[in-house]
């Protein structure tokens, strides 16, 4: 696959391929263009990126090899790229077909017949007396060449051409839907087990916490209340253990049938993953140009818009008449071994002109019909650039702002264990009672796990910027 034409040039491509759609008869194509503010730097840049040009292997800045194999895998097996991958194919078979049109059309006949006609029909004939029956051979070749003197023919030719570039685009875009979605199940099940682990160890704290008030009440040191308390908190953690569970099973059977396999055959890989992938440098995203150059539904909305256009042009062209260049050659006789005889031989050459004129209203219905094709599909491009910066920047403001809060859920997590701590210091020393620990221990439960879910969310969020950048449509 090769890249998308130079960034900084891709109104004037766009406008190019439309341009030349009009050289044939018809209106003249509809202009891209595109806001001028789309191609400079991001609105939302932040510290975490880079102004460096896009990685298309994005996936191997975390360093995975888990990952870098599971994204090979459904690269390679995915079923939606298969589907994808036929679709272009037959698209392209259409091209070959359209392009057929520049060439003459032959047709070889044979056939023998026997019969008799009716005297009745036959000049001279009486209708008393039915004419003899017989035998008649014919063998032929016929030629026909369509001269493309008002751009029908290459106005197909450059429709299907569009319409196939636009097939190798959308197969790009599943190609960046996958290899991003199978990062995201993958960094999915890996933060589920990382918050089911943040989990035990809470369950695992309060447990010692209702043992010690347990024992404490058996000694006739402690009171029920501080019993039941503890035994709630610790059931309320153990609550909070099958919604993660089903999180991480829910996120290995996306990444099975991502990869081409049953959920029996989910990845053992991915079961065993404590942590989300984690980068350990800034995300290269370059500017606005080399995004919309890049990004393949933005190609594919500029090729159906060319496509769009040549077919207004195919659709003009029928006002106008048709010309074809014809000619047969043959033999007809009354036995096949005449065949091959002088006087047997039969042609003929000539031109055949057709026209619908005056009746014109079908051909006109089928120009309108193509010029709101074009106008819908220039709306389109346009609603696809904007959709593609939108994405991006949304995506970035996500980023920037979850690592915002994450730092500030780590500094928040780091006073809760030291406040956990000393509240448990100051009950051991008879200073404070055990409800100070229990709120304290209850507040660093929820520091970690806030910090665990913000965790997965600056995975989550770097993998959605990565595939709003469209990095992974071609192997690095």
């Amino acid at each position: 696959m090769t890249p998308f034409p130079n960034p900084r040039i891709l109104t004037a491509t766009a406008f190019a391929s439309l341009a030349l759609a009009s050289c044939a008869v018809g209106p003249k194509a509809p202009d891209a263009t595109l806001p001028p503010s789309a191609s400079g730097a991001f609105i939302s840049a932040t510290p975490g990126v880079t102004a460096e040009a896009a990685r298309d292997d994005w996936w191997r800045l975390y360093d995975d090899p888990t990952l870098d194999g599971l994204i090979r895998q459904a690269l390679a097996e995915n079923n939606d790229l298969e589907a994808a991958t036929a679709n272009l194919r037959r698209v392209r078979a259409a091209l070959g077909e359209a392009r057929v049109g520049r060439l003459p059309s032959t047709a070889v006949s044979a056939a023998g017949q026997y019969g008799r006609a009716s005297a009745a029909t036959v000049p001279g004939g009486n209708g008393d007396q039915p004419l003899d029956e017989g035998e008649s051979y014919d063998v032929g070749l016929d030629v026909a060449y369509e001269i493309d003197l008002f751009g029908r023919v290459g106005g197909s030719i450059r429709a299907a051409r569009a319409d196939a570039d636009s097939a190798a685009a959308a197969l790009d875009v599943v190609r960046v839907s996958v290899a991003a979605e199978t990062a995201r199940a993958y960094a999915d099940a890996c933060s589920a087990n990382a918050q089911i682990a943040v989990a035990e160890r809470t369950i695992e704290l309060q447990s010692n916490s209702v043992n010690l008030t347990q024992r404490l009440l058996d000694a006739g040191s402690g009171n029920g209340l501080d019993t039941a308390r503890a035994r709630s908190a610790l059931e309320t953690s153990r609550a909070g253990l099958p919604p993660l569970r089903a999180q991480r099973d829910g996120a290995l059977f996306r990444l099975a049938t991502l990869t081409g396999r049953t959920p029996a055959e989910a990845s053992e890989a991915a079961r065993a993953c404590q942590r989300p992938p984690q980068l350990t440098r800034s995300i290269p995203i370059g500017d606005g140009a080399q995004l919309l150059a890049r990004r393949p539904d933005v190609r594919r909305a500029e090729r159906n818009l060319a496509a769009a256009a040549a077919r207004v042009n195919v659709a003009t062209a029928d006002l106008f008449p048709r010309i074809i260049l014809g000619g047969s050659l043959g033999s007809t006789a009354l036995d096949a071994g005449d065949l091959s005889t002088d006087s047997s031989v039969r042609f003929n050459v000539g031109p055949l002109i057709s026209w619908s004129f005056p009746n014109v209203f079908a051909a006109r219905a089928r120009i309108e019909q193509a010029s709101a094709g074009s106008d819908a599909a220039l709306a389109t491009f346009d609603q696809t650039v904007l959709v593609a910066l939108q994405e991006t920047e949304t995506a970035l403001a996500n980023y920037a702002n979850e690592l915002d809060r994450r730092a500030a859920l780590q500094a928040a997590r780091d006073q809760a264990a030291s406040a956990a701590r000393l509240s448990r210091l100051r009950f051991d020393a008879g200073a404070d009672s055990f409800l100070t620990v229990l709120d304290a221990e209850r507040t660093l439960a929820g520091a970690d796990a806030q910090l665990a879910a913000s965790d997965a969310l600056v995975t989550t969020y770097q993998i959605a910027l990565f595939k709003a950048l469209a990095g992974g449509w071609s192997e690095g």
